[in-house]
């Protein structure tokens, strides 16, 4: 069982940085793949990023290349996202999640966090 606690969202001004971090519980963390995924209102869950065990790779979402970095920290059984250059169409709710495979899917992650608000104003 993996509990997972997201923070670091809130409101920032288009061009603007924030980090996020999830952390988890349990002392299994780094048997897991961990994925960032982000959810507008009336749209469906969307995948951001993941990253492997040891976080060695990683993969993004095209609409966040070269703007996202995601990171894990397994000695503190965290994962964090680096947001840079934010867009308002950013401005979503964001979840983490962990899996035991590597996977872009929803359907293919364990658990999941209660998500965090992230709002890029123009």
């Amino acid at each position: 069982q993996v509990q997972l606690v997201e923070s670091g969202g809130g409101l920032v001004q288009a061009g603007g940085s924030l980090r996020l971090s999830c952390a988890a519980s349990g002392r299994t963390f780094s048997s897991y793949v961990m994925g960032w995924f982000r959810q507008a209102p009336g749209k469906e869950r969307d995948f951001v990023a993941w990253i492997n065990w040891s976080g060695g790779s990683t993969s993004y979402a095209d609409f966040v290349k070269g703007r996202f970095t995601i990171s894990r920290n397994n000695a503190k059984n965290t994962v964090y996202l680096q947001m840079s250059n934010l867009k308002p169409e950013d401005s979503a709710v964001y979840y983490c999640a962990a899996a035991r495979i590597y996977s872009t899917y929803v359907s293919h992650y364990d658990y999941w966090g209660q998500g965090t608000q992230v709002t890029v104003s123009s």
